[in-house]
């Protein structure tokens, strides 16, 4: 293992001139920060953590509180924090992944120690109990997702409104008059996650705007549900042209269901749907889709909290515009 006293006999200085170019509590000349920089690079010199807390008063690790609670969809949730991870590591920051539902108390017990710089929060409510701590602490933090109220936070999210309204206007252009959609597991809406609910949002508004008959169905992530939701829509809206999925893990199951019941994709049905664009291409069906960016969201959110811990101004809140891919799902309405 290199150590200091290396870099230093490498750079031809003394061990606390190689601390003071590392940590810059007292000034150096440029040349000899450079050298010390190119004997670091040289020799693959890596400061220990601990000494460089001690001497910077920073951990270099960004937390990433993602609870993993009932009804969140687990594949979507490791994109996100692959990108938090790997865009962290560009900056030379770790992430601490923290996963248990302890709310208030598990983010007060992070920040009350020097484990983390700073934090992204994710699987925001509307009505989030974490946010009063957020807007407290002296550590930054950043949100993966908008609640109610997000003045004094810094948020960032796909605009999931949007996207809610972009798939009823693309079935509406399409001649759809009759429309649902099936949304995630129940216990989502119950909790008040805030992507969730501002797809409904955006979903009611533009189909109340094009006068569309339409309703709303949480879905539990299982076959079994997505036949039963599939059955319902058909004996409540039996002229049911149009449907919106959002839910990751049913919407395959779902297509299966509808066409097992009669109806062919997109002939007698058109499905849209909010998801990965990998998920959506992939089907027997290639849906068309609202991509879930959440690479970019990931990335853009680490890059918002370096900003901020470089005492730089961020925007409050950063909305990404929905970008829809038209594919084999969606066709005009046939007229009897």
């Amino acid at each position: 293992m290199v150590k200091i006293t290396d870099v230093a006999r490498h750079a031809g200085v003394s061990p606390s001139t190689v601390s003071y170019a590392l940590s810059g509590k007292r000034p150096i000349s440029e040349e000899t920060r450079q050298r010390v920089e190119a004997s670091i690079h040289a020799l693959g010199y890596r400061p220990h953590a601990g000494a460089r807390a001690l001497a910077t008063s920073r951990s270099n690790v960004l937390a990433l509180v993602v609870p993993l609670r009932a009804g969140i969809h687990v594949p979507v949730v490791m994109q996100f924090a692959v990108s938090v991870v790997t865009t962290a590591r560009g900056h030379d920051h770790d992430v601490l992944l923290l996963t248990q539902e302890e709310g208030e108390e598990g983010l007060r017990r992070v920040a009350d120690t020097a484990l983390v710089d700073a934090l992204i929060v994710m699987d925001v409510q509307l009505a989030d109990p974490r946010l009063p701590l957020l807007r407290s602490l002296d550590r930054p933090s950043v949100l993966i997702g908008f609640p109610a109220s997000s003045e004094g936070l810094t948020c960032i999210d796909l605009d999931f409104k949007a996207a809610g309204e972009a798939c009823v206007e693309h079935l509406t252009r399409l001649g759809h008059r009759v429309v649902a959609l099936v949304g995630s597991p129940p216990e989502v809406y119950v909790r008040g996650t805030a992507f969730a609910q501002r797809v409904v949002q955006g979903f009611t508004a533009a189909a109340d705007r094009g006068r569309l008959a339409s309703s709303v169905h949480p879905c539990e992530a299982s076959p079994a549900a997505a036949r039963a939701v599939a059955e319902q829509l058909l004996r409540e809206q039996p002229a049911l042209t149009g449907i919106v999925v959002h839910n990751e893990a049913i919407l395959e199951p779902l297509i299966d269901a509808f066409e097992e019941l009669g109806l062919r994709v997109p002939g007698d049905l058109s499905v849209t749907a909010i998801c990965p664009d990998e998920l959506a291409e992939s089907l027997r069906v290639p849906v068309t889709s609202i991509a879930l960016p959440s690479g970019e969201v990931g990335a853009r959110a680490v890059e918002l909290l370096v900003k901020k811990l470089g005492g730089k101004a961020v925007p409050e809140a950063t909305l990404l515009a929905p970008r829809m891919t038209e594919r084999g799902s969606t066709a005009p309405r046939a007229v009897a």
